[in-house]
């Protein structure tokens, strides 16, 4: 019972550390500046702004600087000028977050494949708990996002603080459908290792079986 007791904690935690802090409405309507000019997409404000002196790699009450506010806004010319002016783009926010990893929980492939071309390390360690833009992606079963970061070369194998890897997020904290599968194929196609047991030695495959996830368990059960 204890042992149950933990692992529900731990997926409540795992969850909770998805819960990205967006920029408020609040926020929004009072920024300023080059955060005002990243939230709104303003491009020539972007470069009048920079030309006048101002500071590229500012941080707000969260610690975002414009480039998370432009990649929380979805905003891709907002975010290519600002890398234009030497922003940070390995930054991390106060809750630990990149702006690949923000895309990547967004599900928008066109802003973090744009963000890794302007020099955001896919394999960066983010959030609370020390995972990757593709832990985060296996979890929430976004594939598109999956495929493009094992095409960018993010880690395969990074084994975050719980003790977990993308293929037992996906399966963990999956729901066993086919978006999850896709997933899962994508990783163990790419080489991933199957094997990487969590902290009470329990495989991805164990955790297949245990949760009832047929197509999960005989894809993993196969040796390619």
């Amino acid at each position: 019972m204890l042992r149950f007791v933990s692992v529900t904690c731990l997926l409540v935690f795992a969850s909770a550390a998805l819960a990205q802090t967006a920029p408020s409405k609040a926020e929004s309507a009072a920024y300023q500046g080059l955060f005002a000019a990243a939230q709104t997409g303003d491009v020539d404000a972007i470069r009048r702004l920079v030309k006048d002196g101002a500071d590229v790699n500012a941080r707000d009450a969260h610690s975002r600087t414009p480039a998370h506010v432009a990649a929380f806004a979805s905003s891709d010319d907002a975010l290519r000028a600002l890398a234009d002016a030497d922003a940070d783009m390995n930054a991390l926010e106060g809750d630990a977050y990149d702006v690949v990893t923000i895309a990547a929980v967004a599900d928008d492939p066109e802003l973090m494949v744009l963000a890794i071309e302007l020099g955001n390390d896919p394999g960066l360690i983010t959030s609370p708990y020390h995972g990757t833009a593709l832990i985060a992606a296996a979890h929430l079963g976004h594939v598109e996002i999956v495929k493009a970061l094992i095409a960018a070369g993010a880690p395969l194998d990074h084994v975050n603080n719980l003790h977990w890897t993308a293929v037992m997020e996906s399966v963990v904290l999956g729901d066993g459908g086919p978006d999850h599968q896709a997933v899962l194929d994508a990783l163990l196609s790419a080489g991933a290792d199957r094997q990487l047991a969590d902290r009470d030695g329990k495989t991805p495959l164990d955790h297949a079986r245990l949760r009832g996830f047929t197509a999960m368990t005989e894809r993993l059960e196969r040796a390619d």
